[in-house]
C-alpha cells in the first residue's frame, strides 16, 4: 500500500496544539454551549433546573458531570423542532432518522454549523490519506441520512472531485470506480463487502483497482474486516465515526499513518465515558458508554448525549486530541444469551478466521423450548460452519447453531447492516 501520511504542515494548528491549549478552548466553548442551550431551548432549561444546575456553575471541564444527560427519547419527545436553539428560519438544513422504530429524530444546522461540519470532515478525509485533487467515490446514502451530504461538503471544501453515487446498484458502483479511477471511497463496511463480491463476480482483480483508501463508518466493524478489505484491494481502510444527533460523519476519524483509534475533533465535541448502568464518569482508558457535548453548534446544541456506543478514551498519538477506540458495539445492541453478553462484532471476529466462509453473516435469535437460541447464518461450506461454531463456543462463550448456505443467501444491506434478527416470542 502507498504511504499516504500527511505532512505536518498540512494540518490545522489545533490538531497539534498542546493539551492545555485544547482544554482552555474547550472550557470557553462549553460555557457558551451550555448557556446557548439553556437560554434558547425549553427542554434544556427545564432539565437543568430540575437537576439544580445552571450554566454559570461550570467553572471547569469536570463540572460537566453535574449536568443531566440527553437521550434519544428526548429528541423524539420534542419532535420536530423543539430542540432547535435558533428560529427555524435560520436553519439552513434539516436531517432526520427514518423513524422506522418510532418517532423520527430531527436535527438542524445553521450556515455556521454547516461550515464547521465541512472543516471537521475535511480534517477526517485528510487524516484518512486523501489529498486535494483526488477523486472520491461517495457511496454513503444521500437524503435525510447525514452520511452522503456530510461527507460531500468537506470533500468539496478540501478540493476533491466528488462522485455522489450514493448506495445501491452495485454493478454500476464497480464500473464507475474503474472508469473514473476513484482514489478513495466512503461507504459502510458491510456494503464494501458487497462491492468486493461484485468485483469478483465481474472477474476483476480488486488488487488492481484504483482505490488507495476506504473510509468506513456508520456501523461497528472489526480489525479482522479491515485486514480482509486491505488485503483484497491493496488499499488502506480507516474508521470514521459520527452520528446525526451530534453532527453526522466527521466527529472523529482514524489517521492513516497509525490506524490506532479515532482522533476526536475535541475543539468541537467534548467526549466522556460513563458507566452505562450508573452514569458515573469513568477515567480515560476504561471501557464504557460514549457521551458527547457539542461545543460550537448553533441550531442544535447537544448536551451530554448518551450515544449507547461502547468504547474507551485514549491519549493522542498522530494528533494531540484524544482517541476513541474502535466501537466494539452498542449497549442497546448487546445480546444476552443464557447470561453471556454477546456483540455482533465478536461473531464477525471469529467468522473472519475461517477460510471457506464469506464475510457476510446475520444472527437470528429464536426460542427453542424455554431457552433462547442463537443461529448464525453464513455463506460457505458446512465443515467451515462447524469450525465457526467451535470458535464461537471457545472464544465467545456461547453455543450457536451455524447454518452455512450458498452464495447470496445472507441478506445484503446497501446502508447499515442488519446484523441481528430477533424472532423470539414471549410466553
Amino acid at each position: 500500500m502507498k504511504d499516504l501520511s500527511p505532512k505536518s504542515g498540512d494540518l490545522d494548528p489545533i490538531e497539534t496544539a498542546s493539551h492545555d491549549e485544547i482544554e482552555a478552548l474547550q472550557l470557553q466553548r462549553m460555557q457558551w454551549s451550555l448557556a446557548h442551550a439553556y437560554n434558547n431551548v425549553a427542554h434544556y432549561k427545564a432539565s437543568f433546573d430540575a437537576a439544580g444546575v445552571h450554566p454559570n456553575d461550570l467553572k471547569s471541564l469536570a463540572d460537566l458531570s453535574r449536568f443531566p444527560f440527553t437521550v434519544k427519547s428526548d429528541l423524539r419527545d420534542n419532535y420536530p423542532f423543539g430542540l432547535f436553539a435558533v428560529p427555524r428560519s435560520e436553519v439552513n438544513r434539516i436531517h432526520a432518522s427514518s423513524g422506522t422504530t418510532g418517532q423520527p429524530t430531527v436535527v438542524g444546522y445553521t450556515k455556521a454549523d454547516l461550515a464547521m461540519w465541512d472543516v471537521v470532515m475535511e480534517r477526517s478525509l485528510r487524516a484518512s490519506g486523501l489529498r486535494r485533487g483526488d477523486l472520491l467515490h461517495n457511496a454513503y446514502g444521500y437524503g435525510l441520512f447525514t452520511g452522503g451530504l456530510g461527507v460531500h461538503g468537506g470533500a468539496e471544501r478540501m478540493g476533491l472531485t466528488v462522485v455522489p453515487i450514493s448506495a445501491g446498484m452495485t454493478e454500476r458502483q464497480v464500473r464507475l470506480i474503474e472508469d473514473f479511477q476513484a482514489t478513495g471511497i466512503t461507504v459502510t463496511p458491510s456494503y464494501m463487502l458487497s462491492i468486493l463480491d461484485e468485483y469478483r463476480r465481474q472477474g476483476l482483480d480488486p488488487k488492481k483497482s484504483p482505490l488507495q483508501v476506504g473510509i468506513f463508518g456508520a456501523e461497528p466493524w472489526t480489525n479482522a474486516m479491515r485486514e480482509e478489505v486491505e488485503q483484497s484491494f491493496d488499499m488502506h481502510a480507516v474508521d470514521i465515526y459520527g452520528l446525526s444527533e451530534v453532527l453526522g460523519p466527521g466527529v472523529s476519524c482514524e489517521c492513516v499513518e497509525t490506524k490506532d483509534g479515532l482522533h476526536i475533533w475535541e475543539d468541537h465535541f467534548y467526549p466522556e465515558i460513563i458507566d452505562p448502568q450508573t452514569g458515573a464518569v469513568l477515567a480515560d482508558g476504561e471501557l464504557g458508554e460514549l457521551v458527547f457535548t457539542s461545543l460550537s453548534k448553533e441550531a442544535f446544541p447537544i448536551i451530554r448525549y448518551r450515544t449507547r456506543d461502547l468504547t474507551r478514551l485514549l491519549p493522542g498519538t498522530a494528533r494531540s486530541m484524544r482517541r476513541m477506540e474502535k466501537v466494539t458495539g452498542r449497549s442497546d445492541d448487546m445480546i444476552i444469551l443464557r447470561g453471556v453478553n454477546v456483540f455482533p462484532t465478536q461473531i464477525e471476529e471469529q467468522l473472519m478466521k475461517v477460510s471457506g466462509l464469506a464475510a457476510h453473516f446475520q444472527i437470528e435469535l429464536i426460542k427453542k423450548g424455554p431457552m433462547d437460541h442463537m443461529i448464525v447464518h453464513v455463506e460457505g461450506t458446512a465443515p467451515a460452519g462447524a469450525i465457526l461454531a467451535g470458535l464461537i463456543k471457545s472464544n465467545v462463550g456461547v453455543s450457536a447453531e451455524v447454518r452455512a448456505g450458498d452464495d447470496n443467501t445472507v441478506a445484503r444491506s446497501q446502508g447499515k447492516a442488519v446484523r441481528v434478527i430477533d424472532n423470539r416470542t414471549s410466553g
